[in-house]
This record gives C-alpha cells, structure tokens and sequence, in this order.
C-alpha cells in the first residue's frame, strides 16, 4: 500500500507544478507528517523533491527533471492517448499506467477539449474484442495458440501458432507469430479467426525472422490498376497492397485461387485493368465471356 501510495505521490509531482503537503494528505488520506516521510523517501529513490516555505510553498520536482517531457507536445502525446483509451476495451486494464504516465507528462491530456481534433476508431465486433483479449494473454503468458482461419481467398485451414504480437494497421488487427504448421513467420487477421483456443503449453520467445510463405510460390501474382473512383474499397480490400500512381491507383497482390480471382477483379467492372499475368487477363475476358453466354439463354419460362 504505501508503495502505491509513493507512487502515487510521484506521479502528482509530475502532473503539477507545485503541490502542498496538506493537498497530498488530503488526496492520499494520510497526515502531513506522513507526507512528509514519503516525500523523503522519494528523495533517498533518486528523485529530486524540492520543497519551498511561506504562503505559496510546498514540493516540486526540480528544474531539469524528466527533460523528455518536453519533447513531445499535446498534439503528440494525444494521439498515443487516444489509441491507448480506445484500446482499454480490448486490453483491460493492461494499458492503465501507460495512459497515467502520459497525462504525468502533459496534464493537458485529461481535458477532453484537448483531444477534440483527434479522431481514432477502433472499431471491432464484439467477437473479435474476445479473441484480441486471449492472444493478449496468450502473448503475455507465452502460450501456444490453436487457430480455425479462413485465408483471403476463403481456404479454411486448422493453425498451431507462437504468438508474438499484435498489430493495429488502418482498422484492422493482426496477430504475428510463429506458425508451427507452416514453419514461419505469419501473420493472421483478427477478423478471419473463425475458432481460438489458448493451450496450456507454453513456448520460449524467439526472433521471428522475416521469409517469404511457402504459399506464395503456388498463387497468381498480380498487378492491377484501379481508377480513382473506387480508391477507398481497393485501399479496404488491398490494405497495404496499394500505391498511387497520378490518376490511378495500382494494387500488386497474389491470388490463391483462380476463382477467387475472377470473382473480385470482375466485381469492379470497367473500373480495374489487369497490367500482368497475361494469363489472368485470358481468363477473365473467358470468365465474362461464359457469364454472357449464361444470361443470353432462353429463360425456362421464356417462349420463343
């Protein structure tokens, strides 16, 4: 308790400029002499307490303490805040002291009028907050992983995974880790996580080193463009796959299976040109070709 309570003393010195000895023991429900004790203590620590006499005195940290707190203004700080607080739902209280040592380094932080400009949605389903709560643990607690994942071009397939970490990128989550089925390094998107189960086996962290998945020797690599008018869906379904070109947008990524392929560059209509493999390109044009020739039928119903 009383280390808390030092603690807690520390990070009120950091937050204000000055503050009394009556207003700590008032906040800490102690007594001055307490308070007085404690502040010594944090002294003896290596944090230098200054104290100051008369009607305006009490105790501050010295002039030059904490430097580092000045290298980053609200602005900074507001947007490593706001991600912290959206991700309190999904964490629990694991991100707690991070956001009480951003607001000891600019108190400006707690005021919501500061953060107004910053706009952050960490939007995810309910399901997906689960599963983002158990690869925490897992992660922490360096266990095995048993997955159900269904990969983008809809392969279900049974994983045994070392977690590793968990990433955040334009509004998706992604567990990285070790694949035991595959050998390698992988990444997993939250969303396509059909079944989770944390084993009670555990693992020793390694180095996950970079290497290209075996997958990617069987799949379609392609290069397509898109225009303009359909950047926001390409950015959604190619996240990280995209690059502007003027007044284009081009997209190279690999296909799984050819249907899969089919499927999602004729969704786009007029709006996507296949730049390689020509073989794709075949392929669509035969693709809408038999699509064509379905629609030109008689229908059952239909008298000629």
């Amino acid at each position: 308790m009383r280390l808390e309570r030092l603690l807690g003393m520390t990070l009120e010195l950091m937050a204000k400029k000055r503050v009394t000895a009556t207003e700590l023991a008032a906040k800490f429900e102690v007594s001055v002499r307490t308070v007085y004790r404690d502040v010594e203590l944090i002294n003896l620590a290596g944090i230098p307490v200054a104290s100051f006499t008369g009607a305006d005195g009490g105790f501050e940290l010295m002039d030059g303490y904490f430097l580092t707190r000045q290298h980053f203004s609200v602005d900074d700080l507001s947007v490593i805040y706001t991600l912290l607080k959206a991700m309190e739902g999904s964490m629990g209280g694991a991100v707690a002291p991070a956001m009480r040592k951003l607001v000891s380094l600019h108190p400006g932080l707690a005021n919501e009028s500061n953060r107004e400009a910053v706009i952050l949605s960490m939007s995810a389903s309910e399901s997906e907050r689960d599963r983002i709560r158990q690869l925490f643990q897992a992660i922490r607690q360096s266990r095995i992983v048993r997955l159900a994942y269904t990969s983008a071009s809809g392969t279900p397939s049974e994983r045994s995974v070392e977690p590793g970490k968990l990433l955040w990128e334009k509004g998706v989550w992604y567990l990285e880790g070790y694949c035991r089925s595959r050998r390698g390094k992988r990444y997993f998107r939250i969303s396509r996580i059909t079944e989770l189960q944390v084993m009670e086996e555990t693992f020793i962290p390694q180095p996950l080193l970079d290497e290209p998945e075996q997958e990617e020797v069987h799949g379609i690599h392609a290069h397509l463009r898109f225009d303009l008018a359909v950047r926001t869906r390409v950015l959604e379904q190619f996240p990280g796959e995209c690059t502007y070109q003027g007044d284009c947008v081009e997209v190279r990524t690999i296909f799984y299976k050819k249907e899969y392929a089919l499927s999602v560059i004729t969704s786009y209509g007029t709006n996507v040109d296949i730049i390689s493999p020509e073989d794709l390109r075949r392929d669509v044009i035969a693709h809408i070709e038999a699509i064509r020739q379905h629609y030109a039928k008689p229908r059952g119903g239909d008298r000629i």
